[in-house]
């Protein structure tokens, strides 16, 4: 293993627990292997319904992705990081801001 003691203390401090996989093998690592087809999967489905060249559905992508649920962490990716839920202008009744 080629981890050192600072990441190894540093996940005990933390109460979490460091797996480790084999480099370009994502078929080792099933719950990255979901995320990639996960985004394949969103990225078609927007370029079959826009025409458009996949690199412009990124940022469309992108927020899809970090703001569905994952009943692997129980909340959205967004939720995760920020610790509260994404602000939107879809659905924000004007007489209120």
């Amino acid at each position: 293993r080629f981890t050192s003691r600072f990441w190894e203390s540093l996940q005990e401090a933390l109460g979490t627990k460091l797996r480790l996989s084999s480099a370009y093998h994502p078929q080792t690592d099933g719950q990255s292997e979901r995320t990639i087809q996960s985004l394949e999967d969103l990225l078609r489905a927007c370029v079959l319904e826009q025409g458009v060249s996949w690199d412009s559905c990124l940022p469309l992508i992108e927020f899809t992705y970090n703001n569905s649920f994952h009943s692997s962490i129980g909340m959205t990716p967004f939720e995760a990081l920020y610790g509260r839920t994404c602000r939107t202008p879809i659905g924000t009744n004007p007489e209120k801001v």
